[in-house]
């Protein structure tokens, strides 16, 4: 796990300052080492902070081919490397290190950018190619780790996180389209909240040659068609195989020079990976829980038990409302978004206990629920619901709280969503609820941001811009998890990876490794329920390794209390003040008399109405606060 830089420069030399200042920004990515290197012609320019994970005697990239004409700078894993190392040495390629970054580079000079397609991992890399006289950047399948770029002045920066390409000199200011669209919660894989910064989107590469850049997807979640499935594989066939590639993945991600250890919640997902890894690791692991106070939310003891059940020495971090006050400024600034929840919060601190504790790799459970469609809106209709046709969107709908508002809101914001309420058959209650909700975001915007976009409908663009060709004629939860993993997952629950980078901290994901998602994929939903419960097959498979407490426990999602409801109040103090500070009112989207009235009424909503308000209220603090630190 690293930072890496890169500049292309079309119009002239690159500067070194610039390049050294975009890489130093990374230190915290890559605390062991750092290093710069510019073409001999000065027009290409790269840049590495180093974590060393594996091969400690290396120093920072970038790599070399053994004449020099191609160099290569790498954020992530590759794992499998071993057998494709000896392949390529056969092939007569000389390697320098024992590093597994280093199989990257020889491959791409057999294969060119084909090389993705043997890449297995987390990862995100920057390539020069001489001969070629091109770029290529490449951001692993799920995108798990970041891979930002801006076009600016005739010059081509990427870098790891936003922060550095505003070291090197690019203007800061707000995208203001994608913060309308965030203010929403439509959060696009490709965008950034800084104008001009975009990201690569997962599974996708980009290709830069003196005359142009453009994307080229490589890979996709590839969901069967509905009521299609493998034939003639008996049950416990189907389990043995889904145990087997569940081990590889995690044994396959406890490699490296340093001790691994586990982020352990009570949950099934996390207990799978602790469970699995035991068994490969060869001796005790330790494991990190975050324990947050209040009824509901404290899952410490059946962590415990599950840690207990494999000898793992275990280590709770208590948070309470005062920590995730106290970090919340530095979450955000890390994060470089917003932040809806204080789970974010306590993700930083336990990433800052794992560093304090001498680790530097962590295994962790995300991408389950993904992959084994184990999120409530993937689940069907109980027997006692109104309509046992109730479709999964009118479910999410039916997650918003009582109103009566005028449902004439949600047609004026996005008529998309409007008209799939309708078509959906929703509750007149639930659309005047959603009606509601989007009333409360639109309470807080400045009227003439909401003028300028009032032709915008940001679920709309969401759905446009995503392949739907992927989703027509797949199941319904599927094509639900298309549309997730491409929006919120990628673009808020794995922007975790800036959180824990902010320590030092590599997080491993042994559910994203895409021989078994794509293995997994290509069941149908009901396979996948087993024995008719949710992730089925998943509790079948890890049944050697999860004692049957941990494995029979309900979901329950990995969520901090919500922080306006403190009963110490820290956190709204802290919001109140960055919105009443003078920076504020330079914000051009934010409204501070409808922001300020919302925080007014917020101690005084009731629970129900003020844990809808929660994440609302967080996202205006987190604006407050990214416009004042960066200058936006």
């Amino acid at each position: 796990m690293c930072g890496i830089v890169g500049v292309y420069s079309r119009n002239g030399p690159v500067s070194r300052v610039a390049l050294t200042r975009a890489t130093t920004a990374l230190r915290h990515r890559g605390p062991d080492d750092e290093n710069v290197w510019i073409s001999p012609a000065g027009r290409v320019g790269l840049g590495h902070t180093r974590l060393s994970i594996v091969d400690l005697a290396s120093r920072a990239h970038p790599l070399s081919s053994e004449d020099g004409a191609v160099r290569l700078v790498v954020n992530g894993e590759f794992y499998g490397d071993a057998e494709i190392r000896r392949d390529l040495e056969r092939r007569g390629h000389r390697f320098r290190t024992r590093s597994d970054s280093e199989v990257a580079l020889h491959l791409y000079e057999e294969l060119g950018t084909d090389c993705l397609r043997h890449l297995r991992g987390e990862f995100a890399f920057i390539l020069w190619d001489d001969r070629r006289a091109q770029l290529f950047a490449a951001r692993d399948r799920f995108g798990i780790k970041p891979l930002f770029y801006a076009e600016h002045g005739g010059t081509l920066f990427l870098a790891s996180e936003g922060k550095a390409l505003l070291a090197a000199g690019l203007p800061a200011a707000w995208d203001e389209e994608t913060v309308y669209d965030y203010l929403f919660f439509c959060m696009d894989r490709r965008r950034s909240l800084f104008r001009g910064i975009r990201q690569v989107p997962p599974g996708e590469f980009l290709l830069a040659t003196a005359r142009s850049s453009r994307l080229v997807r490589y890979w996709d979640i590839t969901f069967p068609w509905a009521r299609r499935g493998p034939r003639g594989l008996r049950g416990d066939e189907l389990v043995e195989r889904t145990r087997h590639l569940l081990e590889e993945a995690v044994r396959l991600r406890l490699r490296g020079d340093v001790p691994a250890g586990v982020l352990l919640s009570g949950g099934l997902d996390s207990s799978s990976v602790l469970g699995l890894a035991a068994a490969h690791a060869g001796h005790p692991l330790t494991v990190f829980t975050l324990a947050f106070e209040g009824d509901g939310f404290d899952e410490r003891e059946p962590a415990a038990r599950m840690a207990r059940h494999v000898g793992a020495r275990f280590n709770p971090l208590p948070v309470g409302e005062a920590a995730l006050a106290e970090t919340f400024v530095d979450t955000v600034l890390h994060g470089e978004t917003v932040q809806l929840n204080g789970h974010a919060s306590a993700r930083f601190l336990l990433s800052r206990l794992v560093q304090r504790s001498g680790y530097k790799v962590v295994l962790s459970g995300e991408g389950g629920d993904e992959l084994f469609a184990g999120y409530g809106f993937c689940q069907p209709p109980s027997s006692d619901a109104p309509n046992r046709g109730e479709s999964l969107f009118r479910r999410l709908l039916r997650s918003f709280g009582s109103a009566d508002r005028p449902e004439q809101v949600t047609a004026e914001i996005s008529p998309w969503l409007y008209r799939l309420s309708r078509l959906a058959a929703v509750s007149a209650p639930s659309r005047h609820a959603l009606a509601d909700g989007l009333a409360m975001i639109r309470s807080v915007i400045a009227a003439e941001f909401l003028e300028k976009f009032r032709r915008r409908d940001p679920y709309g663009d969401l759905l446009l811009g995503l392949d739907l060709r992927r989703v027509v004629g797949r199941e319904p939860a599927r094509q639900l998890l298309y549309v997730w993993t491409k929006s919120f997952f990628v673009n808020y629950h794995l922007a975790a990876d800036r959180l824990d980078m902010a320590h030092g901290v590599e997080v491993r994901l042994p559910f994203l490794d895409h021989v078994l998602f794509d293995a997994v994929s290509a069941l149908p939903v009901s396979l996948l329920r087993m024995g008719d419960r949710p992730k089925g097959l998943l509790r079948a498979a890890v049944e050697p390794f999860v004692p049957p407490a941990i494995s029979r426990r309900p979901k329950h999602g990995f969520l901090a209390p919500p922080l306006s409801l403190g009963e110490q109040g820290r956190t709204l103090a802290l919001i109140q003040d960055a919105v009443r500070a003078p920076s504020f009112r330079s914000v051009p989207f934010l409204d501070p008399a409808g922001v300020l009235a919302l925080l007014d009424r917020v101690p005084r909503l009731d629970p129900q109405r003020r844990r809808l308000a929660d994440p609302l209220v967080l996202m205006v603090g987190s604006f407050a606060i990214l416009h004042d630190r960066y200058r936006l």
